[in-house]
């Protein structure tokens, strides 16, 4: 029966909230029971009296948190703790009160609404809301229990209303007309200007699309739309020519490419404007009156002559003045020229077809008062064939004839080749000339068809007494004027076999009374003429291997020294020795100083002992070396050695060291980096040698 306790929320009572009463049925009133209680908070926010049985709840409760507690009471024996019945579960539920009000899901709640909505579940209290007007509206919601009813709990919340856009406005021109200017060089696709119209509208309701309606200029400008920015661009697009046409004048036209048709009413959804195009004058290039010309010519045209003609004009409004000129890169031999102020061609040079037939030349037209303003055209000039060339063999006719031959029969066939080439065709003629026709034993059949054959007029040669024949074949074409020219044919008397076969062409060697053959006789000849040029050669190396050198040996130089006569490039000092002084030893003047360099420092000259008479010129030089090589006031050079002396010009004097006995080691060659960098070879190698050394 006490299974089930109600209790209300929110209890505003003083003390504890009585909740009920448990009482055992073993409970004689004596006091010999307790009461035990557990389960939801039991001793905490519920508890029990253990003698009489009074649960309270010792605070408030809320339903919201919690709506239900399943607590178990037992009653037990208080001496021994045993209880007298079995544990009994119990529920205590929470009554509810109005004690929180409504409370929205959220603070604040966005919301779109087309503009010009009809009724929905937030009805629109003006008709025909505007966005362009106004798109932003803000509505405070109240929410209120019990039906709205006195006593009732309520709650409020914010609804952010945004009017969406739809195409009610069509696109409007700030202006009525536009005009912009270009140059007649403007190249197709080259932008003008840029119009835009605006739309009061967002979004893809704003997007606007420009057309060329009408005007003069449709086929010459074209307008685009820029999707960023919603302009329309008026771009070129066809070349424009300012002597041609200088204005131009388009009606250009904006609309929405998406349009609402339940705002059709409102009126056409586009608008449009004059756009006026002044096209600007440029100075251009001479314009020639065809993109190539074709000239032809007889290629026996002297020189002078004229081939035609070109004609180039200034194609402004100034029309200044041309000149022509050939542009000698294409007309490398300057073959033919231009007469400046007409574009007369004519030929400079004599043409001839078979060398070149087709002769490709450009020709420049420039503006007199602009020579930047140029412009340049293909000429091609067509040589015509003129019968200036006689026919030839087609190749060298070398034919032989069997000593058993029969008469008329067919030993060659001829054929002939003509540089020209004339309009018919070529049509050869072959015959013997009248020198060679009475005669011969040979005759010439002319085969109607630029071909002919040559064939024996009697029966059996004999190569004994004729071995060879030349037979001269006059060859003539029928072009105008007539050109022939002779040809040779060799025909070799051979032996042959039953069928005709050649087997030998040479006739046998006359014995000679002495008893050698003449064939003998010219191999002894040749051989004699091959061993007397032998000797010559092999006489003209021995005497090119005996030339001297200047010096043999160390051991006589004297007659060196004195054929010694090439000063060779920029040597100026020929009086440099004195050969004199080799001649007499004794004429030597002691103190007379080297005229060819100039001493840097000057030292007292020593008395050297008069040489003996009997003296020869090897030990006077190997004295007087000598004693330079022991002189610490000595230069290091051989006087002997002028080969080496630069001239009076140069800054490195003699070079010459020959015959030294100085070390390597006693010398220091820095100087040389001095002389300039002609010598900085020579200073980097003696320079070198000595860093070695000291390494």
């Amino acid at each position: 029966m006490w299974n089930q306790f109600f209790l209300l929320e929110e209890y505003t009572g003083s003390g504890n909230q009585y909740v009920g009463k448990l009482h055992s049925d073993q409970d004689k009133g004596d006091g010999s029971l307790k009461y035990i209680l557990s389960g939801d908070g039991a001793g905490d926010l519920f508890i029990i009296n253990e003698n009489t049985g009074d649960i309270q709840a010792t605070r408030r409760l809320d339903r919201e948190e919690k709506p239900t507690y399943i607590l178990r009471a037992q009653a037990v024996n208080k001496k021994t703790g045993i209880p007298v019945e079995p544990e009994s579960e119990f529920v205590i539920k929470i009554h509810d009160i109005n004690d929180n009000e409504p409370i929205f899901t959220k603070e604040v709640y966005t919301a779109t609404v087309p503009e010009m909505s009809d009724v929905g579940i937030i009805k629109t209290a003006l008709f025909n809301m505007d966005r362009e007007n106004k798109e932003q509206y803000q509505v405070v919601i109240q929410a209120k229990d019990m039906a709205g009813q006195m006593g009732g709990l309520s709650g409020t919340t914010t609804v952010n209303i945004t009017l969406t856009d739809v195409n009610d406005n069509p696109p409007r021109f700030p202006q009525s007309t536009y005009q912009f200017t270009t140059p007649e060089s403007s190249p197709p696709g080259t932008s003008i200007g840029r119009i835009k119209a605006t739309d009061a509208d967002v979004g893809e309701n704003a997007a606007i699309q420009y057309s060329i309606t009408e005007g003069e200029g449709l086929d010459m400008f074209d307008v685009i739309t820029d999707q960023e920015t919603q302009e329309g661009i008026i771009t070129v697009k066809k070349l424009l020519d300012f002597e041609k046409k200088k204005v131009y004048t388009l009606k250009v036209e904006a609309s929405n490419p998406h349009v609402e048709p339940r705002f059709l009413y409102l009126g056409p959804f586009k608008d449009s404007a004059t756009v006026r195009i002044v096209v600007e004058d440029v100075d251009e290039p001479p314009v020639f009156s065809k993109l190539a010309y074709i000239l032809q010519i007889r290629e026996d045209a002297q020189i002078n002559t004229a081939i035609g003609s070109v004609i180039a004009q200034d194609p402004d409004a100034a029309r200044n003045p041309v000149k022509y000129s050939v542009d000698r890169h294409t007309d490398l031999d300057r073959i033919f020229n231009i007469h400046s102020g007409n574009g007369s061609v004519f030929t400079s040079k004599l043409l001839d077809r078979e060398t070149l037939l087709w002769h490709n030349i450009t020709v420049i037209a420039t503006e007199i008062n602009n020579p930047k303003q140029s412009s340049r055209v293909p000429l091609y000039i067509k040589v015509l064939d003129v019968n200036d060339n006689a026919p030839e063999f087609a190749e060298f006719y070398e034919t032989f004839v069997c000593e058993k031959a029969k008469a008329d029969q067919l030993i060659q066939t001829l054929r002939a080749v003509d540089k020209d080439d004339p309009q018919s065709g070529h049509q050869f003629s072959f015959y013997l000339a009248p020198e060679a026709a009475s005669g011969s034993n040979f005759t010439v059949h002319d085969n109607k068809d630029n071909t002919a054959g040559i064939l024996t007029r009697k029966n059996g040669y004999n190569r004994h007494e004729m071995s060879t024949y030349l037979l001269p074949v006059v060859i003539s074409d029928n072009d105008h004027p007539v050109q022939s020219s002779t040809g040779t044919v060799t025909v070799r008397v051979c032996a042959c076999d039953h069928h005709g076969n050649m087997q030998s062409c040479h006739a046998e060697a006359l014995v000679h009374p002495t008893g050698l053959s003449t064939g003998a006789l010219v191999a002894i000849l040749l051989c004699i003429v091959i061993l007397l040029v032998t000797v010559a050669l092999f006489a003209a190396l021995r005497r090119q291997r005996k030339k001297e050198p200047l010096i043999i040996s160390k051991e006589d130089i004297r007659d060196n020294v004195v054929s010694y006569n090439d000063e060779g490039g920029g040597e100026e000092d020929t009086q440099a020795f004195d050969i004199g002084t080799l001649r007499n030893p004794e004429a030597i003047e002691d103190s007379k100083l080297r005229r060819d360099i100039a001493p840097e420092a000057l030292f007292l000259p020593r008395r050297t002992p008069a040489a003996r008479d009997n003296t020869d010129v090897r030990d006077f030089i190997s004295q007087r070396l000598k004693e330079n090589d022991t002189d610490p006031a000595a230069p290091p050079y051989d006087s002997l050695a002028t080969y080496a002396y630069e001239g009076t010009g140069s800054v490195a004097a003699s070079l010459s060291s020959l015959e030294s006995v100085t070390t390597e080691g006693d010398q220091d060659y820095d100087y040389l980096s001095d002389w300039g960098p002609r010598f900085k070879k020579l200073a980097d190698l003696y320079g070198g040698a000595d860093s070695d050394k000291d390494s």
